[in-house]
């Protein structure tokens, strides 16, 4: 796979979340934030498993345990990020939810170079801040007063961001990247349904109330999207990764105008196309640099 193709894949996986937030919102109107969480991980589990077998048979060698290790932690952190987002929605606007969550495309980068010591592209900078800066445009132009919701969403960013990084190290170091979309599920779903039976009531109205948006949740926003995450960013890096999945708020947007009725602002569409115009620029300003680069080189 190229790096394009990998982006475009990413690309796909935000469409998809954007459709999700919608799910997501309204799925708590008859279940609680926990036990969605925990049944939407047990069908992504279901979904992956064939993958995860296919894969299996055509590995040129066993799983190590180091690998399923890093597997494991990738799973806490995409649990830890789910359920600061999905609980911060009780007591935050969608508005401030699509926002602060979208401030991973900046998280990540800083993370990047901190745990990493690797240094992206010039251009990741420039893009994460212009990202961030279309979104925010994009969700109104305008923060309410800061609630605990926000802080557990901006929480849920930094959590978004590991969870991202530990892709990007442990997909690309095991090539197992269908392995990893089922442990990590599978962390998500036993961490959601055990903590949901413990701190949370449930009923099977509850659920059959909610079943649209687990059925949807669990096989595409996690089931698919998550493994279309896992397998790009074998081949793009985390920085980059963020800024194509940040697409989520412009489908979110975009979703919500189709199937709700919302209106987006003249401000929302300046957002949308300074959110495009960061992801073009993550894409084309190294391809456009490297031969300038090269002929440099060869001159000298």
């Amino acid at each position: 796979m190229t790096r394009v193709q990998a982006n475009l894949l990413l690309l796909l996986a935000g469409a998809i979340w954007g459709a999700g937030f919608i799910a997501q919102s309204t799925a708590m109107e008859t279940l609680g934030p926990i036990w969605f969480i925990g049944l939407r991980f047990v069908l992504a589990t279901v979904v992956a498993t064939p993958f995860a077998l296919w894969e299996k048979a055509r590995a040129a060698s066993p799983l190590r345990r180091r690998d399923l290790a890093g597997f494991v932690l990738t799973g806490i952190a995409l649990f830890a990020a789910a359920a600061a987002q999905q609980i911060g929605l009780l007591t935050t606007t969608v508005t401030n939810s699509g926002f602060l969550t979208g401030l991973y495309v900046v998280f990540t980068p800083i993370l990047t170079v901190l745990a990493l010591r690797r240094r992206p592209h010039w251009i990741v900078w420039p893009a994460a801040l212009m990202a961030s800066f279309g979104i925010f445009l994009l969700s109104g132009g305008a923060l309410a007063a800061l609630t605990a919701g926000d802080m557990l969403t901006i929480l849920c960013a930094v959590l978004w961001s590991v969870q991202m990084i530990c892709v990007g190290v442990h997909a690309g170091r095991s090539g197992r990247p269908l392995a990893l979309s089922l442990v990590q599920f599978a962390v998500c779903a036993v961490l959601g349904c055990t903590a949901g039976f413990l701190f949370e009531p449930v009923s099977l109205a509850a659920i059959k109330g909610a079943l649209p948006e687990i059925l949807y949740a669990g096989l595409f926003s996690s089931g698919m999207a998550f493994i279309f995450q896992n397998v790009a960013q074998r081949y793009t890096t985390a920085p980059q990764a963020a800024i194509f999945l940040s697409s989520e708020a412009l489908f979110a947007a975009a979703f919500g105008v189709m199937l709700l009725g919302e209106t987006i602002t003249p401000a929302g569409y300046a957002g949308c196309a300074i959110i495009f115009a960061a992801m073009l620029a993550v894409e084309l300003v190294p391809e456009l640099l490297r031969p300038r680069r090269a002929n440099i080189t060869v001159e000298a």
